[in-house]
C-alpha cells in the first residue's frame, strides 16, 4: 500500500467545502512534491465545479470510491466531525495517511479510536492545527524559551463573540452548533485551535475541569462555556468562551502572565 515515504504525496480531498476554497487544499499544488489529484463531495455538482475551478483532474460523489483511488497516497479529511472516524477507518484500511480537520471527533473516546485504527493499520495521524507553523506564534514560543517574561505563571483565555461570530464561514447549514454533528458548539470549533496552541507552549493539560450552558438557547448547543486547567510544567489557565456576547464585548485573547511581564 502507498505510505507518506512514496516520492510525492498525491491528495485525495473528501467533503470540498468551504474550508478548501482559500485554505488548505489551494496549497497542496504549491508545495514541493505535493499535488492534489482528487476531491469528492455528496454533491456530483458541486464536486465537479470545484475540480474545474481549481484544476484537480478527478472528482467523485463517493467518499469510498476517492479513498480507493490507486493514484491518491494520502487523505485530507475535511468534513463536519461526526464522519471523522468513519473515513478515517476506511483511509487507515486502504492503508493511506489521515490529515483529518478540526476538531478531531465529536468525543474523546472517538478520538482514540482514530488513534488506534491508524496505529494498528500503521499510517500516520494528523490533525489541522496549523498555528504551530505561524510566525507570530513561533515568535511567541521562542519568548517563552528564552525567559523574556520570566516563569510563566498563568495563561487566561477571553473569546467572546456574537450570535453569528465572524470568525466562522458561512455554510449552507450551521452543524457547528448541532452537538449531533459537531460534538458541541463553537467551542468545539474555535477553542480547540487555542487550546492546541496552548499544548503547544506549555505541554499536555494534566486536570481539568469547567461548566458550560446554553443561556440564549438560539441553537441546540452551549453558548457558553469557562474552564480552568493545569499544564504538566505547573503552569495554571482559565477559559471563558461566551459566543452570544454583544458586538461591543467582542474579544479574542490569550494573555500569558509570567514573574518578570
Amino acid at each position: 500500500m502507498p505510505k507518506l515515504t512514496d516520492t510525492e504525496v498525491r491528495w485525495g480531498i473528501v467533503g470540498v467545502g468551504k474550508v478548501c476554497e482559500l485554505k488548505s487544499a489551494p496549497a497542496m499544488n504549491t508545495i514541493l512534491h505535493s499535488r492534489l489529484v482528487a476531491v469528492m463531495r455528496r454533491n456530483p455538482e458541486k464536486a465537479k465545479d470545484y475540480a474545474a475551478r481549481h484544476g484537480v483532474p478527478k472528482w467523485y460523489s463517493n467518499a469510498s470510491d476517492l479513498i480507493q483511488d490507486p493514484e491518491v497516497n494520502a487523505i485530507y479529511i475535511a468534513t463536519p466531525p461526526n464522519v471523522h472516524l468513519e473515513l478515517t477507518q476506511l483511509a487507515a484500511a486502504a492503508g493511506k495517511p489521515v490529515y483529518v480537520e478540526k476538531p478531531m471527533a465529536r468525543t474523546y473516546a472517538e478520538c482514540l479510536q482514530m488513534i488506534q485504527t491508524c496505529k494498528q493499520a500503521e499510517v500516520p495521524l494528523f490533525v489541522a492545527y496549523y498555528r504551530r507553523k505561524l510566525p507570530h506564534f513561533l515568535k511567541i514560543k521562542e519568548l517563552l524559551e528564552t525567559g523574556e517574561i520570566g516563569a510563566v505563571r498563568t495563561v487566561h483565555i477571553n473569546l467572546k463573540q456574537v450570535l453569528t461570530p465572524n470568525l466562522v464561514s458561512n455554510s449552507e447549514e450551521n452543524w457547528r452548533v448541532l452537538p449531533e454533528i459537531a460534538g458541541g458548539g463553537y467551542f468545539y470549533d474555535l477553542a480547540s485551535h487555542q487550546l492546541d496552541l496552548l499544548d503547544f507552549f506549555f505541554g499536555e493539560i494534566r486536570h481539568a475541569m469547567g461548566f458550560s450552558t446554553n443561556q440564549a438557547k438560539a441553537y441546540p448547543a452551549e453558548d457558553l462555556v469557562t474552564g480552568s486547567f493545569v499544564f504538566e510544567n505547573g503552569v495554571i489557565g482559565t477559559g471563558n468562551w461566551c459566543f452570544t456576547s454583544s458586538a461591543a464585548s467582542e474579544i479574542d485573547e490569550i494573555v500569558i502572565d509570567g514573574s518578570k511581564g
